[in-house]
């Protein structure tokens, strides 16, 4: 490996030298490609990372395959382009990637079809997309104004799209921050008494404290499973055990009918990156279509 990986928290060499990872292998090269992606110890840098996770993905690295994709998908740090993300996608996803495989039946128009490539050039200082805020579909009553300003106030925060805050909080207690479900699941994002303690919410009950304990599930959650918005909403219903266990939407009538009202109000599948709190999810194998349907989520 490299000298100079060795000062790279302090990013001095590396920047001078990072050129030199392209004749690195192909894991070196992926795992600094996500690195200069985040700015995690280096000055983050879009250009660098396409530049590695091509040079990686070219030699056939599947997780440089699927960040491409990604980025391609997302509009993150260079033009939006569903072709090349299904492309990169498709190459992950014939090695099986079970993501790069969901990820590939969201974006994929055989219509359009090309080759992988990374030829499109990079803008380094693109930043990712502006947050959808909260659109008047409908007149909203005072009280729904009033947790829409908190919203699109605290939403920026946690990398989130206040829209699908919005779509959640509709879903989950109809704007009523008093609202208490037969499960205990309390305020304005419906917190749990543990999902609460988990996320350092004292007053479930406070409209603030509520949504600030709301959002960092959420995203945790879209870190979880990377940006997926079902995966993220089903275990926001159901449990994240619930999720990983049954390798997607767990076949449970409310779970799937929560998630797809949230998506029919939100309108999208994917969510743009957030903060990496956590480890990516790994999924197990999904179960039979004709498993036994359980007549509500295991938790909420």
């Amino acid at each position: 490996m490299l000298g100079i990986l060795g000062t790279s928290a302090q990013g001095t060499n590396l920047e001078a030298g990072w050129i030199e990872l392209i004749k690195e292998t192909p894991a070196v090269q992926a795992e600094w490609a996500a690195r200069y992606e985040h700015g995690e110890g280096v000055t983050q840098s879009y250009d660098r990372a396409m530049q590695l996770y091509c040079a990686a993905a070219r030699r056939g690295h599947i997780q440089a395959q699927y960040q491409l994709g990604w980025m391609y998908a997302n509009g993150r740090g260079i033009a939006r382009n569903d072709a090349q993300a299904a492309a990169w996608f498709r190459l992950a996803a014939k090695k099986g990637d079970a993501l790069a495989q969901r990820m590939l039946a969201l974006v994929d128009n055989p219509a359009k079809a090309e080759p992988a490539n990374c030829a499109e050039p990079v803008d380094p200082a693109r930043k990712p997309p502006a947050p959808v805020m909260v659109r008047n579909k409908k007149p909203m009553s005072p009280q729904q104004a009033q947790v829409a300003a908190l919203v699109n106030r605290l939403a920026p925060d946690y990398g989130l799209q206040p829209a699908l805050v919005m779509a959640m909080i509709d879903a989950e207690s109809g704007f009523n921050p008093q609202a208490r479900s037969i499960k205990n699941a309390q305020g304005l994002m419906q917190l749990i008494p543990e999902t609460a303690e988990r996320f350092g919410v004292r007053d479930p009950y406070d409209p603030v404290q509520n949504l600030q304990g709301g959002m960092a599930y959420l995203r945790w959650l879209l870190a979880y499973f990377q940006g997926d918005v079902r995966l993220s909403l089903a275990g926001y219903n159901a449990g994240e055990g619930a999720v990983v266990r049954y390798g997607g939407v767990p076949p449970y009538a409310e779970t799937r009918a929560y998630v797809e009202r949230i998506i029919r109000d939100y309108g999208q599948l994917a969510h743009p990156p957030v903060t990496p709190v956590t480890r990516p999810a790994v999924l197990v194998h999904p179960r039979s279509p004709v498993a036994p349907e359980p007549s509500s989520p295991a938790d909420s």
